[in-house]
């Protein structure tokens, strides 16, 4: 069979050389086409491929929905005509071609954006029911559903810098805790009691009670990031004054202030604001020094494990027991660039990504000995890279944030984005992935922002 398409893709000079190709996909039956091999022009682009693939689906079901495909051969996603690409891989034409299609990623965007009083500094999307936000207002705040702000968590003195959700293991389906990190050189925890009824009336999971359990002291400067341990037991903090602090969660509650939502709704009809004048507080466990500027990201990925970035260039990997660093990445100075951001995640969980004061994504592979040079460089943003994030379920996919407005998303098998989300009016400080289906992203432009439909 041969297949000749419009200009709009590729395939419109008759004269176009074909290639037998033969489409194969991991998607369900309804997505799937013949698997016999077709003759197509080798000038079409992933366009004129994604036509081919919706025409053969049609063939089989009539009531087949047109949507876009991405392409893959050996491992890679096409961004170059068939022929360009085919050439620039040094892939022979002269046999069957087998090219495996995905659904392509188009994120469809929030209508009506969450609205802070102030920047919206940090956004944790790990609750598939709730959307956590830091905001320089100093308050963090629970948004159900990603649209309805339930409670509003006051006690800061300072900006929120880091606002993360403890999952615990310990914890049932109707609780969870709360770490907040801020300017005023403190972290907060919060208990959050979920209920399915209270007093006859059915909640569906609201949160009900939300009680601040204990205030950690310690830092002498700002605390930039918080990440919890996965057990959920402990939490670590990175500071502006250069040291990790950890701290534990786990018999951390105390008789601090609590607000029902049933009492707060017979006098107001406004979101619930959570105050306390606790005067509990917590003394760090361990104080991990070494980093010679700011802490601007942890992440505790394993129990034993840490990883920081930091302002002094360098990443570094904690042993938890000995507090020790076990090797530091220093070579980033060769990109002599402040760090703002750290990820792990990725194959086996062990590919480190960072951004930080120029445009460029680098993700790392320690596993990888006599070289810590990036395996992987990404470098379509325009400014500072804030926050980036991997997929949960994927090896490929991650997404960054950046001053440039934007966030996007990134698979490592393309040099190129595989979205741009351009929703934001100003700076991009955060970006999580929620519901392992969504993007959420706040900003200098006071909005938290959810945009649904991420294929992974």
């Amino acid at each position: 069979m041969e297949f000749g398409l419009g200009s709009g893709g590729g395939g419109g000079d008759e004269s176009a050389r074909r290639v037998q190709v033969r489409f194969t996909t991991k998607l369900g039956p309804p997505l799937r086409v013949p698997s016999a091999s077709l003759a197509v022009p080798s000038n079409l682009t992933r366009m004129g491929l994604s036509e081919i693939v919706n025409l053969l689906l049609k063939n089989v079901n009539d009531e087949h929905k047109v949507q876009p495909f991405d392409f893959l051969i050996v491992g890679e996603l096409v961004r170059l005509p068939l022929e360009d690409f085919l050439l620039a891989k040094g892939i022979s034409a002269e046999k069957v071609l087998e090219i495996e299609y995905i659904k392509a990623i188009a994120p469809r965007k929030q209508p009506n954006p969450s609205l802070h009083d102030d920047w919206v500094s940090s956004v944790d999307g790990s609750n598939p029911s709730y959307i956590l936000t830091g905001c320089y207002d100093g308050i963090a705040r629970l948004w159900k559903g990603g649209a309805e702000c339930t409670h509003k968590l006051a006690g800061h003195t300072g900006a929120i810098t880091s606002a993360v959700i403890i999952n615990g293991k310990d914890d049932s389906k109707h609780t969870f805790h709360i770490a907040t990190g801020s300017k005023d050189r403190s972290l907060r925890l919060w208990k959050v009691l979920l209920s399915t009824n209270f007093d006859g009336i059915d909640y569906s999971e609201q949160p009900v009670n939300v009680r601040e359990s204990k205030i950690l002291q310690g830092h002498t400067a700002s605390v930039q990031s918080v990440s919890s341990d996965p057990s959920g037991d402990m939490i670590c903090s990175g500071s502006w004054d250069g040291t990790i602090k950890l701290w534990e969660v786990k018999n951390s509650d105390a008789d601090g202030d609590s607000v029902s939502i049933k009492k707060r709704r017979l006098i107001s009809n406004t979101a619930n604001q959570v105050e306390s004048q606790l005067e509990v507080e917590g003394v760090a466990v361990t104080t991990l020094v070494g980093h010679s500027q700011s802490v601007s990201s942890v992440i505790w990925p394993e129990h034993e494990t840490i990883y920081s970035a930091s302002w002094d260039h360098s990443i570094r990997h904690w042993d938890v027991e000995t507090g020790k660093d076990t090797w530091n990445m220093a070579s980033c100075k060769m990109c002599g660039k402040v760090l703002n951001c750290l990820d792990v995640g990725g194959e086996s969980s062990a590919l480190i990504a960072a951004g930080g004061s120029d445009p460029v994504l680098r993700v790392w592979d320690p596993r990888k000995p006599g070289s810590l040079a990036p395996v992987f460089q990404f470098s379509s943003h325009s400014s500072w890279i804030t926050a980036c994030k991997w997929h949960r379920k994927s090896w490929f996919h991650l997404l960054s944030a950046s001053y440039d407005g934007k966030v996007m998303l990134w698979d490592l098998r393309t040099a190129w984005p595989l979205a741009i989300i351009d929703s934001h009016k100003d700076k991009v400080l955060c970006a999580d992935w929620w519901k392992d289906d969504s993007i959420i992203s706040g900003g200098a432009d006071s909005k938290l922002l959810v945009c649904s439909g991420v294929s992974i």
